[in-house]
Protein backbone atom coordinates (compact mmCIF):
# COMPACT_ATOMS: atom_id res chain seq x y z
CA UNK A 1 0.00 0.00 0.00
CA UNK A 2 1.32 3.43 -0.93
CA UNK A 3 1.73 6.16 2.07
CA UNK A 4 -0.89 8.77 1.82
CA UNK A 5 0.01 12.15 1.76
CA UNK A 6 0.02 14.31 5.75
CA UNK A 7 -1.95 17.30 5.25
CA UNK A 8 -1.91 19.62 8.73
CA UNK A 9 -4.26 22.10 8.97
CA UNK A 10 -3.44 25.15 9.86
CA UNK A 11 -4.24 24.98 13.42
CA UNK A 12 -1.74 21.99 13.99
CA UNK A 13 0.84 24.28 12.14
CA UNK A 14 0.13 26.66 15.14
CA UNK A 15 0.18 23.96 17.68
CA UNK A 16 3.22 22.37 16.21
CA UNK A 17 4.97 25.92 16.43
CA UNK A 18 3.78 26.57 19.95
CA UNK A 19 5.35 23.84 21.47
CA UNK A 20 8.88 24.34 19.24
CA UNK A 21 8.55 27.55 20.93
CA UNK A 22 7.80 26.43 24.34
CA UNK A 23 11.04 24.13 23.90
CA UNK A 24 13.09 26.83 23.10
CA UNK A 25 11.81 28.97 25.45
CA UNK A 26 12.94 26.51 27.80
CA UNK A 27 16.40 26.41 26.42
CA UNK A 28 15.84 22.84 25.70
CA UNK A 29 16.75 23.52 21.82
CA UNK A 30 17.65 19.38 21.99
CA UNK A 31 14.30 18.55 23.02
CA UNK A 32 12.54 20.69 19.93
CA UNK A 33 14.53 19.14 17.45
CA UNK A 34 13.53 15.29 18.87
CA UNK A 35 9.65 16.85 19.42
CA UNK A 36 10.58 17.34 15.18
CA UNK A 37 11.80 14.25 14.69
CA UNK A 38 8.70 12.30 17.00
CA UNK A 39 6.41 14.16 14.83
CA UNK A 40 7.85 13.27 11.35
CA UNK A 41 8.05 9.56 12.34
CA UNK A 42 4.37 10.27 13.80
CA UNK A 43 3.26 11.90 10.26
CA UNK A 44 4.99 8.81 8.22
CA UNK A 45 3.84 6.55 10.39
CA UNK A 46 -0.32 7.63 9.83
CA UNK A 47 0.47 8.07 6.50
CA UNK A 48 1.52 4.62 5.89
CA UNK A 49 -0.96 2.91 8.99
CA UNK A 50 -3.66 5.51 8.98
CA UNK A 51 -6.20 3.19 10.74
CA UNK A 52 -3.57 2.44 13.70
CA UNK A 53 -4.48 5.94 15.42
CA UNK A 54 -7.15 5.27 17.95
CA UNK A 55 -10.58 6.30 17.93
CA UNK A 56 -11.19 6.85 21.42
CA UNK A 57 -11.89 10.89 21.15
CA UNK A 58 -13.89 10.21 17.79
CA UNK A 59 -16.06 8.56 20.20
CA UNK A 60 -15.81 11.34 22.94
CA UNK A 61 -16.27 13.91 20.68
CA UNK A 62 -19.11 12.37 18.25
CA UNK A 63 -16.83 13.26 15.49
CA UNK A 64 -16.75 10.36 13.17
CA UNK A 65 -13.31 8.88 12.03
CA UNK A 66 -11.39 10.52 13.84
CA UNK A 67 -8.18 9.50 15.03
CA UNK A 68 -5.29 10.22 17.28
CA UNK A 69 -1.41 8.71 17.19
CA UNK A 70 1.06 9.63 20.14
CA UNK A 71 3.96 10.98 19.81
CA UNK A 72 7.16 9.04 20.62
CA UNK A 73 8.71 10.15 23.91
CA UNK A 74 6.80 13.22 24.05
CA UNK A 75 3.57 14.27 25.70
CA UNK A 76 1.33 15.03 22.16
CA UNK A 77 -1.76 13.09 20.14
CA UNK A 78 -1.94 13.68 16.91
CA UNK A 79 -5.98 14.23 15.61
CA UNK A 80 -6.25 13.38 12.29
CA UNK A 81 -9.05 11.92 9.75
CA UNK A 82 -8.28 9.70 6.56
CA UNK A 83 -9.71 10.75 4.01
CA UNK A 84 -9.82 8.85 0.22
CA UNK A 85 -6.32 10.93 -0.85
CA UNK A 86 -5.05 12.07 2.06
CA UNK A 87 -4.46 12.14 6.04
CA UNK A 88 -5.97 15.69 7.21
CA UNK A 89 -3.82 16.76 10.46
CA UNK A 90 -6.34 18.89 12.46
CA UNK A 91 -4.45 19.34 15.70
CA UNK A 92 -1.29 18.26 17.54
CA UNK A 93 -1.87 18.79 21.21
CA UNK A 94 -0.62 17.97 24.49
CA UNK A 95 -2.45 14.70 25.75
CA UNK A 96 -2.86 16.35 29.11
CA UNK A 97 -4.80 19.32 28.19
CA UNK A 98 -8.43 19.26 28.02
CA UNK A 99 -8.96 17.62 24.50
CA UNK A 100 -12.75 17.79 24.31
CA UNK A 101 -12.41 21.58 24.62
CA UNK A 102 -9.33 21.92 22.74
CA UNK A 103 -10.85 20.24 19.78
CA UNK A 104 -14.29 22.18 19.46
CA UNK A 105 -12.86 25.31 17.70
CA UNK A 106 -15.60 25.68 14.73
CA UNK A 107 -13.48 26.94 12.18
CA UNK A 108 -11.11 23.95 12.55
CA UNK A 109 -14.60 21.30 11.34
Amino acid sequence: MKAKPVVPRELAHRDVEDAVAHYLAEGAETAALGFIDALEQAYSHIGRHPATGSPRYAHELNLPGLRSWPLTRYPYLVFYVERSDHVDVWRVLQGQRDIPAWMQDPEDI
